[in-house]
């Protein structure tokens, strides 16, 4: 699964999901998980008080479509994450 780059994690390059404690939704291409952080590239993000008809909206129209990245490289600590997955599984 993903492409085969050494000591990168295996889902490098792919889209994933990932929800956080604090109840953001965070889409982008995975780079890395390393030193405690998981590294996103091209991500954007959903506040973790936004409604669910809207949350449902953004994550449809992000299965579709994709997101407009809003962040060309974000590191998220690796505690904060609550799920992990690609985006096509979400």
């Amino acid at each position: 699964m993903g492409t085969f780059h050494q000591n990168k994690h295996e889902l490098h390059g792919l889209t994933v999901l990932i929800e956080t404690a604090a109840g953001e939704i965070w889409v982008g291409r995975c780079d890395d998980i390393v030193g405690g952080e998981v590294l996103l590239r091209d991500a954007d993000v959903l506040p973790g008080d936004a409604e669910a008809p809207a949350r449902d909206e953004w994550l449809s129209r992000a299965r579709r479509f994709g997101v407009w990245p809003k962040h060309r490289r974000i590191a998220l600590d690796e505690g904060s994450v609550r799920s992990f997955r690609l985006l096509s599984e979400a």
